[in-house]
């Protein structure tokens, strides 16, 4: 017997569903939606469904948008011949936080990983490669996560763009910033001195 109504189950299923979210947040999500005002409530549904119809994905770079190119690919003012590889659009908010970066994006979503049965067909690889291949791309910077899958499809991707004679570079990784030395891990050192540079 369920304790509580199917419809309030049904909810707390769906909630749950979602990454990050266990049972018992899931039942405080689904008990704040209920206790929602009608028009509030009516709001929210709306956002999902409105969302959901209209978020899809640009023509260039794969990145979300509700129109055929993204901001950044409708920018004049981005470079156009450095391509950043991210594995999610999660990835283009981190990167574009920093201010520093100029140049245009390639949304992977998702990665290889072999355990999970997504190999390279499963991801957006072959668009990139077509986006190499039509020229006027000098160099993509892989910035996947520095994980086993983020790194196996950073080495795969350059193996494939080797061909077409583009500068191929990885983001940097090291210490963060404020941390203490005594603190960092052996892979974490190791990144940091193979990827310093002069001051």
């Amino acid at each position: 017997m369920d304790f509580f109504p199917s419809a309030l189950e049904n909810l707390i299923d769906k909630f749950a569903g979602l990454p990050g979210i266990g049972r018992k947040t899931a039942q405080r999500l689904a008990f704040f939606v209920i206790s929602l005002p009608d028009g509030e409530a009516e709001d929210f549904a709306r956002a999902i469904s409105e969302a959901k119809s209209s978020v899809r994905a640009c023509s260039i770079c794969l990145n979300l948008t509700d129109g055929e190119l993204c901001a950044v690919c409708r920018s004049e003012r981005r470079d156009a011949s450095v391509v950043c590889v991210v594995s999610d659009p999660k990835g283009v908010l981190a990167i574009e936080r920093s201010h520093e970066f100029k140049g245009r994006y390639h949304v992977l979503h998702g990665v290889i990983s072999p355990m999970n049965n997504v190999g390279p067909d499963d991801i957006k690889i072959k668009e990139l490669i077509s986006r190499v291949a039509d020229g006027g791309i000098d160099e993509v910077i892989m910035a996947t996560n520095p994980d086993t899958e983020g790194e196996t499809t950073a080495r795969y991707i350059s193996r494939l763009l080797r061909p077409f004679e583009v500068k191929v570079t990885r983001l940097a990784y090291g210490i963060p910033v404020g941390s203490s030395l005594e603190f960092a891990d052996d892979a974490t050192l190791m990144r940091a001195l193979e990827g310093r540079m002069e001051i």
